[in-house]
């Protein structure tokens, strides 16, 4: 007598059958974010002068805002991912 093991079929990530997954998420945030980024980038480089550190321009805080903003908007998707998860029950 042999026995088998009942055969199951592989769960699906979470994250593939819910309304929004992170990466919709991530691209309906990621311009709010950038400017959240840019604003912010720009205001500390302003504060950065008073201390005399090197200031920096508009154009420069933006194309540095366009990489950092990245990280962020993967951390602003995951909570609100989270958020909705929990509002789901």
């Amino acid at each position: 007598m042999t026995t088998q093991k009942p055969h199951t079929e592989p769960r699906p990530h979470p994250d593939h059958d819910a309304p929004w997954p992170l990466w919709k998420l991530g691209l309906l945030l990621y311009p709010f974010v950038l400017l959240a980024v840019w604003i912010n980038l720009f205001m500390l480089a302003l504060i950065g002068t008073w201390l005399g550190l090197g200031s920096l321009s508009p154009v420069s805080a933006l194309l540095a805002a366009l990489v950092i903003a990245l990280p962020a908007d993967y951390a602003a998707a995951l909570w609100l991912r989270s958020l909705l998860d929990r509002a789901a029950g």
